[in-house]
């Protein structure tokens, strides 16, 4: 099927979480409407441009995680540090977004890295954000128009303002597992998380105390995000009773946890923090603790 494009000006519309493919074709071509491609490959980290440059969906402009999402790391840091407020609000000028704008990211199918785009919007304190369902293999498959080539995008200002979410720090995770008065909830894959192998990190386990909620259980057979019945059950169940504001979100370099984030979100259940810096912070200091095996 191909999708109705519209110049329709519909300032009541909000997209906060999730977009299915029918609903952004309606977007298409709106003024207040940016579309970010977000495709990234860790281990091929040139594939998701050249991939946005093959084919992306018409009007969307392009995030690197590498470059863009994240800056190199530093002897303290994470694989994928947070980039300072001011220099991300400089990349949504260039890519056409301001306080207004309607944001919809996107990436090859699970929206991990999409993920990672909307929590730092709302880092920033945007709410009008939201990731496409499904990735571009959904819009795809229901005939979605595509376009090839750099898109040219009219800049905007971004305004800065002193708002948004707090990512949570080392030592507060370390005083939160000394505590007990926090749950912390790791994304990676169970293999990652009981340490039995690390493909990426240089130390294998998880922080003591943490659960393990690999991001892609988020997800049903076709890739979308479950029903919200089934996502609310299962994140219910993995709070155990906890207060979704006192959950603490991590995987092994702050991209995955935001999966979580935007899961627990659309089951309803807001107000949990991400720790940005995650495993491959944590294990920057060989004083911080790591457990193994499958147990918290």
């Amino acid at each position: 099927m191909k999708f109705a494009s519209r110049r329709v000006k519909l300032p009541q519309m909000q997209y906060t979480t999730l977009i299915d493919p029918p609903a952004l074709g309606c977007l298409l071509g709106r003024q207040d409407v940016a579309i970010v491609d977000c495709r990234f490959d860790l281990a091929a980290s040139a594939a998701g441009r050249q991939a946005y440059l093959h084919a992306h969906i018409p009007g969307a402009g392009f995030a690197d995680l590498n470059t863009d999402l994240s800056v190199a790391p530093g002897k303290d840091s994470g694989r994928h540090p947070l980039p300072d407020k001011a220099q991300f609000a400089a990349l949504l000028g260039v890519l056409g977004i301001d306080r207004e704008a309607q944001v919809v990211a996107y990436d090859q199918a699970t929206g991990a890295y999409a993920a990672r785009f909307w929590w730092m919007l709302r880092w920033l304190g945007h709410q009008r954000a939201a990731v496409l369902d499904g990735g571009f293999d959904a819009w795809q498959a229901l005939g979605g128009a595509v376009e090839a080539g750099a898109h040219p995008v009219a800049p905007r200002h971004y305004e800065l303002r002193d708002e948004g979410e707090r990512p949570v720090t080392s030592p507060e995770v370390l005083a939160a597992t000394l505590r007990r008065d926090r749950l912390i909830v790791d994304a990676r894959a169970t293999e990652r998380y009981s340490g039995q192998v690390e493909p990426l990190d240089t130390v294998a386990g998880h922080i003591p105390g943490a659960v393990n909620a690999p991001f892609t259980g988020n997800l049903g057979p076709t890739g979308q995000f479950l029903p919200v019945p089934e996502l609310r059950r299962r994140w219910l169940k993995i709070l155990g009773g906890t207060p979704p504001q006192k959950l603490i979100a991590m995987c092994g370099s702050g991209v995955t946890a935001c999966h979580n984030l935007l899961a627990l979100e659309v089951a309803g259940l807001p107000g949990a923090s991400l720790y940005a810096g995650s495993w491959s912070e944590w294990i920057r200091d060989p004083a911080r603790p790591v457990a193994s095996g499958s147990a918290p």
